[in-house]
């Protein structure tokens, strides 16, 4: 955008500071912003307010090197040294013109070095001079012609006026430049981390010159979905809670006179966080009846011990039954059965051998096996009968 402006007086070129660089106090370079009509003047300053001998320089936006202290380091007849010292170097800039345009950089050689930026801002102003007829009344024009942006809105443009008749008291008129411009947009949530079951608001921050006006919230390129559950109350839009169905871009447009602007915003709806509580692993029964089973059969003192010794997949902390406890119980149990069968069979082995060696005896004279077995029992007492009355 271009601005025209028309003073109909004689514009006196003056260099014009506007902001102030920010620095700290001490030792560190200050310096401020200029700036001038093409054909001025410009006078970029850089001070120190404490400087323990240390080197000052001032270099273009070509970081080509203007002044080193007070020594002239561009040939340029343009620029001249103004002052310098430890505490300030200032170096004028004559005739400027556009292409003197730019950042200026001021450079205190400490260890590291420090730096201050200047921006040189030059104005194109073109003037008309017109006369009467009999050359006493002279109207002089000059024009101002510059690209101005949304930072510029509500600044002051000030015309000069200087003529001997006024007195040492200069004319001066004032314009406060207003500047229209397309919105800026952005969403913003009022969570970083959307969860299902909450309630969400996305506020649409807008701002433009004139004022936009109310801005449109879309889903995915089109209508919102769920107008029940999802608000819009000016620049908000509020979903009432939240669902994996609301996953998806949302949109917001702003529109004035000037233009349109939108900005998106993806939405991923989270699943709630579970609690989960500490759960106690039960070793299988095999597992605890093999391992007691081992330690009895090595020593017989071991039942005792065994009843010690914890699970190693148990989580350490947890209370419960003792498991080696029930483990040495069942292996005891199975001891002793399996000394039972044990037992058993031996007895059985022994009677059925009985049971053939009498039958054996009394086989020859008895009619069937149970008459053999009476006759051998009758054989075997007479044998100890006649044993014992032979000794």
């Amino acid at each position: 955008m271009f601005v025209f402006f028309l003073c109909n007086l004689s514009l006196v070129p003056a260099a014009a500071s506007k902001n102030k660089v920010k620095g700290s106090q001490g030792q560190f370079p200050l310096t401020q912003n200029v700036t001038v009509v093409e054909g001025g003047t410009a006078i970029l300053t850089c001070r120190v307010d404490q400087n323990d001998n240390t080197s000052l320089q001032w270099s273009n936006p070509a970081q080509q090197t203007l002044y080193f202290d007070d020594k002239k380091a561009l040939r340029d007849n343009r620029i001249e040294l103004v002052r310098a010292s430890w505490h300030e170097l200032s170096i004028s800039v004559s005739d400027v013109s556009l292409s003197d345009e730019g950042q200026y950089t001021c450079s205190l050689f400490t260890m590291p070095v420090k730096t201050s930026k200047a921006y040189l801002t030059v104005l194109d102003v073109k003037y008309l001079k017109e006369e009467d007829a009999n050359r006493k009344t002279f109207t002089v024009s000059s024009t101002l012609d510059f690209r101005v942006d949304r930072s510029d809105d509500g600044v002051a443009v000030i015309c000069r006026v200087d003529h001997e008749s006024l007195n040492a008291t200069p004319q001066v008129a004032m314009q406060v430049l207003e500047i229209h411009y397309t919105p800026s947009v952005k969403i913003i949530p009022s969570t970083p981390f959307p969860q299902e079951g909450q309630p969400l608001i996305l506020t649409c921050e807008s701002k433009g010159k004139p004022l936009p006006e109310p801005v449109l919230w879309t889903k995915d390129g089109g209508e919102l979905p769920d107008p029940d559950r999802m608000v819009v109350s000016g620049r908000e839009l509020n979903i009432l809670f939240l669902n994996k169905t609301d996953n998806g871009t949302y949109r917001c447009e702003a529109t004035n006179t000037i233009g349109q602007s939108s900005a998106e915003y993806v939405l991923i709806v989270h699943d709630v966080p579970n609690t989960l509580l500490p759960t106690t692993i039960i070793p299988s029964l095999t597992t605890a009846t093999v391992t007691t089973t081992v330690a009895i059969t090595t020593s017989p003192t071991t039942s005792a011990t065994t009843s010690s010794i914890r699970d190693p997949n148990a989580l350490a902390g947890q209370t419960g039954p003792d498991h080696a406890l029930i483990g040495g119980i069942v292996a005891v149990v199975v001891f002793v059965t399996l000394c039972s069968i044990f037992l058993l069979g031996r007895y059985l082995a022994r009677h059925k051998g009985t049971y053939l060696t009498n039958e054996a005896k009394g086989a020859e004279d008895a009619p069937d096996a149970d008459t053999a077995i009476i006759n051998a029992e009758g054989s075997q007492v007479n044998a100890e009968e006649k044993k014992e009355y032979f000794i």
